[in-house]
């Protein structure tokens, strides 16, 4: 084939790559490239210097193959012809083999690191905390789109469309909880897979070390065998650029050739800051899924679940205390749990409202709600089922007489106000009317079970 050819069919290549690369990697070493012949499916290329060679072999070959393959055809193979000489113009042509490394060409010693790959690639520890599955994460509105998302690809990991799966939100909202859970429903249902969790600050540290020690390719070796790869706050690749730069090749191999990758962060693909442009846009090839921060219903739930898989026997009253307290995080929730359990045990005291309160003070600043009359008249009023007019109003009969001296003690027990205020805001009585009252809502609350029960649970409704 023509040189014109060759040119055509690199500069075609040369497209593609740039897309792949940074600025600075594309001019520094492919555009000194010269594409020489293409014959009998070998496309020779031109290299600057021996050390050139070796590079390009060492960190950009998987790229290169990929492309030649993609744009001139699969089994085309690759043939350098490296410059000895600039003057004379001699070179020495030397095939690309990928059992070839440059270091074997002086026979020089290859050190043992655990990202060598063999030939027989071995089983890994996936690194997943078995606590962390599906049955103990608990279902809400805030995380239902990620957990559905989840459950799908841990039963067909790289066959769904969330590839890969980007989830965000705050820290301890679940997401940690959530990966783990994948990877050990992939393990499960794929004991074949090899399925590893990394979070990023570690990934950050054996990418370093691969350079200290001249091992990135094994590196990239070991990264791009991985089936399902979870990688845990990616946002801490910010500023990274030779982090990023090697996870942006360990993405590309893993994604064209239908392995998982789940990623998480603590914010939006659209808002991360300093990661390259590049990775960004892969992010949001798949499923995007934020979880939120828990909600009443599901802050009860998971505090049940906790309180049930702990053994505890903990009031609904003190599970709903917590619940409207403690809104943040997933984990100051379970914190409050084990606080409850330690003050309990070496306190010798039962779990109760007292003993919430203090738990859940050392947490979060627990700001008390204020209550006003016109509450718990209309709590009341609810609970009976009678209209506010009707409790304002000078009728005097039993259910109305009995709403209005519940609604005053409640108001005594709960605000602020005198008797006299309480008296005003209630039907206009006077102060003793009020005081007469309190006294036979509590006269009743000792001798009838039940009237006490109605009592607790119009409170129970003031203070949710």
């Amino acid at each position: 084939m023509k040189v014109n050819s060759a040119n055509d069919l690199w500069h075609r290549c040369l497209r593609v790559i740039r897309d792949n690369v940074s600025e600075t990697t594309f001019s520094t070493w492919f555009l000194p490239i010269v594409p020489l012949n293409y014959e009998n499916n070998v496309f020779t290329v031109q290299v600057p210097s021996q050390f050139f060679y070796e590079y390009i072999e060492e960190t950009f070959v998987d790229l290169l193959r990929m492309t030649i393959h993609r744009e001139i055809g699969e089994g085309t193979r690759l043939m350098y012809r490296v410059l000895v000489d600039r003057t004379s113009g001699t070179s020495t042509t030397i095939p690309s083999d990928d059992k070839l490394k440059p270091n074997q060409l002086y026979n020089a010693p290859k050190q043992e690191n655990p990202f060598a790959r063999k030939e027989v690639i071995p089983n890994i520890d996936p690194q997943l905390n078995p606590i962390y599955n599906f049955n103990t994460f608990v279902e809400g509105t805030s995380n239902k789109l990620a957990r559905t998302a989840g459950i799908s690809i841990g039963n067909n990991p790289g066959t769904t469309i969330f590839n890969p799966l980007f989830v965000y939100g705050q820290s301890g909202v679940g997401k940690t909880h959530l990966v783990h859970a994948i990877g050990i429903q992939a393990k499960q249902t794929h004991p074949d897979k090899r399925v590893l969790y990394v979070s990023a600050n570690l990934f950050q540290i054996q990418y370093t070390d691969a350079v200290r020690n001249n091992t990135v390719n094994d590196f990239l070796n070991f990264y791009q065998s991985i089936d399902v790869l979870i990688l845990d706050d990616i946002h801490e690749f910010a500023g990274k650029n030779g982090t990023q730069n090697t996870f942006f090749h360990i993405f590309n191999h893993l994604h064209q050739n239908g392995k998982q990758l789940i990623l998480t962060s603590d914010r939006s693909p659209m808002v991360l800051q300093g990661l390259e442009q590049r990775l960004i846009t892969r992010f949001k090839w798949g499923l995007s899924a934020e979880i939120s921060k828990p909600d009443f219903e599901l802050r009860k739930g998971i505090l049940k679940h906790k309180i049930f898989k702990d053994g505890l026997d903990i009031d609904d009253e003190v599970v709903n205390y917590i619940a409207e307290n403690v809104t943040d995080n997933i984990r100051d929730l379970e914190g409050v749990i084990i606080s409850l359990l330690a003050y309990s045990t070496l306190t010798d005291k039962p779990i109760d409202l007292e003993l919430a309160h203090k738990a859940v003070s050392n947490v979060v600043n627990v700001t008390p709600k204020v209550v006003t009359i016109e509450q718990i008249r209309n709590v009341v009023c609810e609970h009976f089922g009678l209209k506010i007019e009707e409790m304002l109003s000078k009728r005097r009969n039993r259910e109305l007489a009995q709403a209005r001296q519940i609604a005053m003690y409640l108001a005594k027990c709960h605000t602020k106000h005198s008797l006299s205020s309480i008296g005003e805001m209630i039907g206009k009585r006077d102060h003793a009317t009020v005081l007469h009252a309190c006294k036979v809502v509590n006269d009743l609350m000792e001798i009838d079970k039940q009237y006490r029960a109605c009592i607790q649970e119009i409170q129970n409704k003031i203070k949710a």
